[in-house]
């Protein structure tokens, strides 16, 4: 059982709470931490579903006001949940009974616990209620849990090193499903070993599958991957090691994230991948767009689940893909508003070391609370990649496709590509290959060059915008590539000196 749980449970009915609000995706597990709660206060647990009533003695089943009726016949110190409080709260009637009822509920040592994933109080309540969170399972609970299963099993004990792999993998599941998915893995592999444990990693990867807003993901780039950028690495490599116990001791607070605000296909998402893969972190992508995006679930459920997750598994990655087009209506949306008000409340607040990669493309649709110093470390700007950088992009692309970028007179292609992004350069090489293949010959210099003459890049069509953004971040962001912009100019300036 989670102690810190059990412990915050007792202090809140120590404290006088007469009405506590649970949020919760496990109800089984938490009903049996806040019996333990009670129990621990010399209480006990009753509870009320809407179609059996109250626990032993079936009363007040139906309705929520014949609930309350219920447990005001009960005089015993008593922890009353009430399951499923989301589809209940709604009667008008029940509420102002429950008002009335929690002066006599104080006196008699009584408390009313309403379980629900997530609780939206009515106005009268939202005043007298304590709010706690039952957190996903931490690794000190998993791993008894993961020890009585070996044990049951009769096949002797798993190594140390086995098991606590397995419980890290486990780690982002209910106490449910990790016990479902450490026995459904033990028998396809036959035997509890690494291969048990790859399968623990599957199954997680499946489970976690069903949420439409988050999604696991194998970071397979690093940072030599991410062609320039040189101030954004350095800023984060300063950083890699504040995340190990010299850093904690050091008094190092933990980094919260990055907001990457830049121009398309530059590198912002592939630096949030290849920042997992530096630090050695899981990935997590958040799609605000699939939480909005309706469902059986509100946005609001979507993203503390995903938010719940990401604690659970820390220290972890959360990759937040166009940030600006998930909150871009909350300013006229109530319901937008509040889901995006709670999670810039988590954004500032978090105690977990979970490290946040946002990127943007329109800063015209960022809401200003977003950029405000506190939800994340550092606003940086990824604008097109300079002379040098587009140099060191092309090189990338072409040893990814088994070429010898020594072969090419790389610098010509990258004065000829200029304001070409990133993703941009990488169709050039994908051009010139495609050329090359049809006319069943290899890649030569000038499949690249013309692959650059047939392509429009994207500041063609907006160069406009891209010019505002740029005016935009001069004063408010940080550049990733601190010299990116000069290069270019001064090449700019020497060339025009030349002409005359």
């Amino acid at each position: 059982m989670s102690q810190e749980t059990i412990k915050e449970l007792q202090l809140f009915l120590k404290s006088g709470w007469r009405l506590l609000a649970v949020e919760t995706f496990e109800e089984e597990r938490a009903l049996r931490l806040l019996e333990r709660a009670a129990q621990g206060m010399d209480r006990t647990l009753r509870t009320w579903t809407l179609a059996s009533g109250l626990s032993e003695s079936a009363r007040g089943a139906g309705s929520f006001d014949a609930a309350v009726e219920a447990m005001l016949e009960i005089a015993d110190p008593v922890v009353f949940a009430v399951l499923d409080a989301h589809k209940v709260l709604n009667d008008a009637l029940a509420v102002r009974r429950l008002r009335d009822a929690l002066p006599t509920f104080a006196k008699r040592r009584q408390a009313v616990s309403l379980f629900a994933p997530v609780l939206h109080l009515p106005i009268e309540l939202e005043r007298e209620a304590g709010r706690i969170q039952i957190p996903l399972p931490k690794a000190d609970e998993l791993e008894p849990l993961f020890r009585k299963i070996v044990e049951s099993a009769g096949q002797g004990a798993a190594s140390e090193r086995v098991l606590a792999l397995a419980v890290n993998a486990a780690l982002g599941l209910t106490s449910a499903e990790a016990a479902r998915v450490f026995r459904k893995a033990w028998y396809q592999a036959g035997v509890f070993d690494d291969s048990a444990v790859a399968w623990i990693v599957r199954e997680k990867r499946l489970l976690l599958g069903r949420s439409p807003a988050l999604s696991f993901h194998d970071a397979t780039e690093n940072m030599g991957d991410v062609g320039g950028l040189g101030e954004l690495k350095r800023w984060l490599k300063e950083r890699q090691r504040v995340f190990t116990e010299e850093g904690r001791n050091f008094g190092l607070p933990t980094p919260r994230g990055l907001l990457l605000l830049g121009v398309q296909g530059c590198g912002k998402s592939l630096c949030a991948k290849a920042v997992a893969r530096e630090w050695c972190f899981p990935l997590l992508r958040l799609d605000l767009g699939a939480a909005f995006g309706g469902g059986s679930d509100t946005p609001e459920a979507i993203i503390r689940e995903a938010t719940a997750i990401a604690e659970s598994i820390a220290p972890a990655i959360l990759w937040i893909d166009e940030i600006e087009k998930g909150f871009a209506t909350s300013a006229e949306d109530v319901s937008a508003s509040r889901v995006f008000g709670s999670f810039l409340t988590w954004l500032a607040e978090k105690t977990k070391p979970v490290f946040v990669v946002a990127t943007a493309n329109d800063v015209k649709h960022l809401p200003p609370e977003l950029l405000r110093k506190g939800r994340f470390d550092e606003l940086f700007f990824v604008d097109l990649p300079s002379v040098k950088e587009r140099e060191d992009i092309l090189k990338i692309h072409l040893r990814r496709q088994g070429r010898d970028p020594n072969l090419f007179r790389l610098e010509e292609v990258a004065e000829e590509s200029r304001n070409f992004s990133g993703s941009e350069l990488e169709q050039v090489v994908a051009s010139g290959l495609h050329k090359a293949f049809s006319q069943n010959r290899e890649l030569a210099q000038n499949d690249l060059l013309n692959a650059i003459t047939e392509t429009v890049p994207l500041y063609e069509t907006y160069e406009e915008s891209i010019k505002d953004l740029r005016d935009w971040a001069k004063h408010r962001a940080r550049p990733a590539s601190l010299d990116a912009s000069l290069l270019d100019v001064f090449k700019q300036e020497a060339s025009e000196l030349r002409s005359e």
